[in-house]
């Protein structure tokens, strides 16, 4: 399986203010979407995220999105490895994705580009 990049997820309280601070550390321009009421800004290799929180707390269960060249191979790999596929693979706007727990428990998400 190809891994090839992580990006770490942050869940703040205010977005505008996170947003400013991550551009200059990042030294990249903030992308913007909204998934399921939350407000995500992409910058760099963080995942900035506000908004419910209810949502936010299913948001924190997963410690990072690794990007991957194809789900469906990260999806077989993985079930060898003893992990519990929790979701997906699912199709998103930019590609797929699915939510994986690894046997040490920790959950984390994995997205392609690959879309239709």
């Amino acid at each position: 399986m190809d891994i090839l990049g992580t990006t770490l997820r942050v869940c703040v309280d205010d977005l505008e203010a996170a947003v400013v601070f991550y551009e200059r550390l990042a030294g990249a321009k903030a992308l913007r979407f909204e998934r399921g009421g939350v407000q995500v800004a992409a910058v760099g290799c963080f995942l900035l995220m506000s908004g419910p929180e209810a949502e936010l707390e299913v948001l924190r269960k997963v410690a990072a999105t690794i990007a991957v060249k194809d789900v469906d191979e990260a999806n077989r790999l993985l079930s060898e490895l003893g992990a519990r596929v929790i979701a997906g693979p699912v199709p998103t706007p930019v590609g797929r994705n699915l939510i994986a727990m690894h046997p040490d428990g920790v959950v984390y998400e994995y997205v392609d580009r690959n879309v239709g």
